[in-house]
């Protein structure tokens, strides 16, 4: 009769083997992410935030405008297609630096101080 392994050596093994996997992603995302974007910098990425943060502000601008309507009318298709074309603008915009500082995070990516 073979001996039965316990929860405990179960869960080691389980823990190793997702250990095995994440350094393959790891070195997997680090290979593709830095032959995409080899000069990644700390002002590279505060550009792609301000960007992000323009893109917020004419977003929020433009959904500002649409509560000053005096007459209490509701907005027209035009208003409300720009509207969501700046959220989407800014969504994905948002959404791309999450990405990136997930990446930096998980080790996926080196980042350097400057351009040098």
């Amino acid at each position: 009769m073979g001996e039965k392994k316990d929860d405990y050596h179960d869960l080691l093994d389980q823990t190793r083997f997702l250990g095995e996997i994440e350094q393959g992603v790891r070195l997997a995302n680090r290979e593709i992410i830095q032959a995409a974007i080899p000069d990644l910098t700390k002002d590279a990425i505060l550009t792609l935030a301000v960007v992000v943060g323009r893109l917020r502000a004419r977003y929020l601008k433009v959904a500002f405008g649409l509560s000053v309507n005096e007459e209490g009318e509701i907005p027209n298709t035009a208003d409300i297609a720009e509207v969501r074309k700046r959220r989407e603008n800014f969504e994905e915009a948002r959404d791309a630096f999450e990405a990136l500082r997930h990446a930096i995070e998980k080790g996926y990516t080196n980042v350097r101080d400057s351009a040098d």
